[in-house]
């Protein structure tokens, strides 16, 4: 029989009842599901994920498809402020989010966190009015009513403005099944093939005497079979599938989608808590990522070039700083593409939203640890060390990976030489003297030391008067250099530099008189040019 596995993640603030919602639907668990672990049960939260299962006729709306049955996986996420990483790393392997609310307490700081999260990660999401088995039955009705409303005022300006709400009890199934209909009318056929390389996302990693070590997770991409060969990418080393589970039933093959556990021997499951495990030679360990970035809105600092974030990408979570570039000729037919053959713009923090339009804004991220990473996928960057009392938003922005630097790469020094990115600069000088109609020596433009042959040939400006000339050559050895103008210097120009002027005086007031300073210092050389970062040699043109 063909079993459509499909993925639900139940998000939201702690305490609002996730566990109980997954314990009242689920038939199968896995071994770390429903705070079986022995810190979950002190502290009386969920503090990892949980994984488990329950089974359905196939949706009528999903008749005409391949499948007979439908099988459910909820992934259930913490809710505490301080484990948000773990909850990213599970809403990145989900086809449906739940968003559970409290309907005593309503909106509060990680609901709209979670909130975020499904924006960025998911497309399709329920919202589930928990616990009201609370309210009196008299004021039940109404009071649902009042959060439902208050609900669609907040998800007005979000990705999910007509998003279902339903209402039930999951501690005395009190509408239950409702809510069960409700989430069987959304199931949908995800994009998924067995084809391509076998890409699996490990969220546990156990041993068990006698079999040998399982890692349990979800199969991203392509498909494995028993007796195939994978690769624990950070590791560097490769085992063979001795066997594999399916919520406890023996499968010899899974595809992408599906939630399985996997056996292999001669491996100790301390070395891996959590990961990426692949087809050999497929997964790649990055000290550095592009994405194209995009400000979480909610977010109320600006991003500045050069700054630290937590980076989270699958689940994996590690400082990164980040360098800003942009693209200001948008191709509109390719908007999420980088090409190391085109030239980028440097700049000093993420734009406004009204400059931002026309332009694509990029994210070197340089990591000061190395992750496994699957290109393509989706990167979270949050400032986790944010009071957790305060209410704010520490998610700050997010991209897909559109590509990486490892270690070779950095160890070849091939980082340099493909990333083409420049930063504007502009120099300003003053003239020294008028040599002829065509020609000026100019001054303070360069230090003593700098090397001006690698500007000879750059063109410059005259502000106010707006002639444009080149630089011809070095000028003696105290840095400074001869400009000429191809179609000369204007009669304004040159009368004001032949007029004879007194040197600065300075007033009672101790400011400047504009009329008392040489006419060579009112009139500036500009020089702009472009610098590009990431060369061995300084490189420069305009």
């Amino acid at each position: 029989m063909s079993i459509l596995n499909f993925n639900v993640g139940i998000l939201g603030h702690v305490d609002s009842g996730k566990t109980s919602l997954a314990k009242a639907l689920s038939t199968i668990a896995s071994t770390n599901a429903f705070d079986k672990n022995p810190q979950s049960q002190e502290r009386g939260i969920t503090l990892d994920l949980g994984f488990s299962s329950f089974t359905m006729d196939i949706p009528e709306h999903l008749s005409n498809s391949n499948y007979k049955q439908l099988q459910i996986t909820l992934v259930d996420c913490p809710g505490h402020a301080s484990l948000i990483r773990t909850i990213i790393g599970g809403a990145q392997i989900i086809d449906l989010m739940l968003l559970v609310v409290d309907i005593t307490k309503g909106m509060q700081t990680q609901t709209a966190e979670c909130l975020i999260i499904g924006e960025i990660t998911c497309d399709i999401m329920l919202v589930v009015l928990n616990k009201i088995d609370l309210v009196e039955e008299s004021q039940r009705q109404s009071t649902i009513d009042k959060m439902t409303k208050r609900l669609r005022k907040t998800f007005e300006s979000t990705k999910f403005p007509q998003v279902p709400i339903v209402s039930c009890s999951a501690l005395s199934s009190l509408n239950l099944n409702e809510f069960i209909s409700t989430l069987q009318s959304h199931v949908y056929i995800p994009r998924r093939s067995p084809d391509g390389p076998f890409i699996f996302s490990v969220d546990h990693c156990f041993s068990i005497r006698g079999q040998g070590t399982i890692m349990t997770g979800t199969v991203l991409s392509g498909s494995v079979k028993i007796n195939d060969s994978i690769e624990i990418a950070v590791l560097k080393e490769i085992r063979k599938v001795k066997s594999m589970q399916m919520f406890r039933k023996p499968v010899d093959k899974a595809m992408q989608g599906d939630r399985i556990g996997l056996c292999v021997t001669q491996f100790d499951p301390d070395q891996l808590e959590r990961g990426l495990i692949s087809t050999p030679g497929i997964i790649k360990v990055f000290h550095g990522l592009i994405i194209q970035i995009n400000k979480v809105k909610y977010f109320k600092h600006d991003i500045e070039n050069r700054t630290k974030f937590h980076i989270t990408c699958g689940h994996s979570t590690v400082m990164g700083k980040i360098l800003l570039f942009a693209n200001h000729s948008v191709d509109t037919t390719n908007t999420n593409q980088f090409h190391f053959d085109k030239e980028y713009e440097a700049i000093d923090q993420y734009p406004t939203e009204d400059s931002s339009e026309n332009q694509q804004i990029f994210a070197l991220v340089e990591l000061e640890s190395t992750i496994p990473c699957q290109l393509g996928s989706i990167l979270i960057g949050s400032r986790l060390d944010t009071d957790i009392h305060t209410n704010t938003c520490r998610l700050a922005f997010y991209g897909h990976v559109l590509d990486g630097f490892t270690d070779s790469d950095y160890l070849n020094k091939d980082l340099p030489t493909k990333l083409r990115i420049y930063k504007r600069k502009e120099k300003i000088g003053f003239i020294d003297r008028l040599v002829d109609d065509q020609t000026i020596i100019g001054k303070d433009l360069f230090q003593k030391e700098t090397n001006l042959n690698l500007f000879v040939n750059f063109k410059v400006e005259l502000n106010p008067t707006g002639e444009q000339g080149f630089i011809e050559s070095p000028f003696g050895q105290s840095g400074k250099f001869k400009v000429r103008f191809m179609n000369g210097l204007s009669n304004e120009t040159k009368q004001l530099l032949s007029t004879t002027k007194g040197r600065k005086q300075k007033t009672a007031s101790n400011e400047t008189n504009e009329e008392s300073v040489e006419p060579q210092q009112r009139i500036r050389i500009v020089l702009k040019f472009k610098k590009y970062l990431f060369q061995e040699k300084t490189i420069i043109a305009q």
